[in-house]
């Protein structure tokens, strides 16, 4: 339940820092905005490119739902 809260207050707080950035105003705190993973909500570890954390891609790899990514094998 505590992880689902945490996942929405960011999810203002970005949504928020992106509206005043599109309107030209500069945020107080800038650093304060970090990314999640939309699936777990784990911060660390987290791939901008695909959304997720390390844990949730390697999941996700590992189901096939992520299309053109396959595990290597050497």
């Amino acid at each position: 339940m505590a992880r689902t809260s945490i996942k929405h207050k960011q999810k203002k707080k970005l949504d928020k820092f992106l509206r005043d950035k599109a309107a030209g105003r500069r945020p107080k705190f800038p650093t304060r905005i970090y990314n999640r993973c939309t699936l777990c909500g784990r911060r660390h570890g987290y791939m901008r490119f695909f959304g997720v954390c390390r844990i949730c891609f390697r999941e996700a790899a590992s189901n096939g739902d992520i299309p053109g990514i396959t595990k290597s094998s050497w």
